[in-house]
């Protein structure tokens, strides 16, 4: 008998957390930067930049570090199972996908 698919989720593509947080820059983005960092702040538009929120986070070299919250989160079985799943690192998985999801959705 075949095993029966959970109807309230949809299979995620998996996308290593590399791929999404530390690609580097190609050849555009690199004399797009490098174009940026000559222009004076003045004549840079902001406009399009995301505003700073009151979340918090922890600059670690160049890099920018959410701080993280212990929350308690009631999930379906068979989601958590589907989760678990996935190796040790299963929380951190859960954490990218639902920085995936915030980050294509706008608020609200």
């Amino acid at each position: 008998m075949a095993k029966k698919r959970s109807v309230s989720s949809r299979r995620e593509k998996r996308v290593p957390a590399s791929e999404v947080f530390t690609k580097a820059p190609g050849k555009r983005e690199l004399a797009e930067l490098t174009k940026l960092a000559k222009m004076p702040d003045s004549k840079i538009d902001f406009s399009d930049a995301p505003e700073r929120t009151r979340a918090g986070g922890v600059l670690v070299g160049r890099f920018y570090r959410p701080v993280k919250q212990l929350v308690s989160l009631r999930v379906d079985a068979d989601v958590l199972a589907w989760f678990r799943g996935r190796g040790a690192r299963y929380q951190t998985y859960m954490n990218e996908v639902l920085r995936r999801e915030m980050q294509t959705r706008p608020r609200g």
